[in-house]
């Protein structure tokens, strides 16, 4: 089986080498080489921490022998399966599967690792709508087993038992749920973590006893503030939007400072600053 990823961030280089741990071969692409750089790179830190851990059946080398690193889209011609991994913007999302209707064969499916945008709207997109799905990774990938099968109003039954039988090969837990704004884990996780910005910006608590409490408390292995940070604050806030949006409930309204921090530039990890310092 060839699979494709396209987006080589931290979800796309994290989708790409399960994959091919798998024994799938797998084109990854990015716009620019030095995310290529970057992705390749992480891959190989992740494998071998897993090797090193007794974790990977096959040496690191031989894993990354999978996969080729790419910036032209027609090596994804033959693919089976193709996952786009790329920003979380919807014009630019459909734009691309646009694109890649002209390229894959007419056997190949789509997938999207987006967390929260409609998939029906990107399978209209696609031109393929019955072979389109949504497939939403856990970060890190390599280590999370769960994987949201979301699947389109004209999705096919064979497309999501394609899909989830994939899925299962590459180690990981599928579970179906319908097209819905968040779709079931950003649905239930976002408002939480909106809520502890929430409780931030009208002096709850501090942000250590937020967290603290959420993780003694609730037995969450990170605090919600943390997580934010983790994820990216605009992430956050581009899912909140899109629940906000598509649900029209001013329960997911975004928080006035999270909004703010974003504005500033406090993303979290990626920035060095969100809700703490890195």
């Amino acid at each position: 089986m060839k699979f494709g990823v396209i987006g080589a961030g931290q979800m796309g280089s994290g989708i790409a080498q399960v994959a091919a741990q798998s024994g799938f071969d797998v084109v990854l692409s990015d716009m620019s080489s030095e995310s290529l750089g970057r992705g390749r790179a992480g891959m190989e830190a992740s494998l071998s921490k897993l090797a090193e851990k007794g974790k990977l059946s096959a040496s690191p080398a031989e894993v990354l022998g999978h996969v080729t690193f790419t910036s032209d889209l027609a090596e994804f011609a033959d693919c089976d399966l193709v996952v786009e991994a790329i920003v979380e913007n919807e014009g630019v999302k459909a734009q691309l599967f646009r694109e890649l209707a002209t390229i894959v064969g007419p056997q190949g499916i789509f997938a999207s690792n987006t967390s929260s945008i409609p998939i029906t709207a990107l399978a209209t997109a696609s031109g393929r709508p019955d072979r389109f799905i949504g497939m939403h990774f856990m970060n890190p990938v390599p280590l999370m087993t769960l994987v949201e099968v979301i699947r389109g109003y004209q999705t096919s039954d064979e497309t999501a038992r394609f899909v989830t039988e994939t899925a299962e090969k590459m180690g990981k837990t599928p579970l179906a749920c319908n097209d819905y704004p968040g779709f079931v884990s950003n649905r239930i996780l976002m408002p939480m973590i909106n809520e502890a910005i929430q409780c931030v910006m009208e002096g709850v608590a501090d942000k250590e006893a937020i967290d603290g409490i959420m993780r003694l408390g609730m037995n969450h292995p990170m605090g919600p503030l943390t997580l934010a940070d983790f994820i990216g604050l605009d992430t956050c806030l581009a899912i909140m939007e899109v629940l906000h949006r598509g649900l029209g409930d001013d329960k997911y309204r975004p928080s006035p400072l999270l909004r703010k921090m974003v504005q500033a530039g406090l993303l979290g990890r990626k920035s060095g600053e969100g809700f703490y310092r890195y």
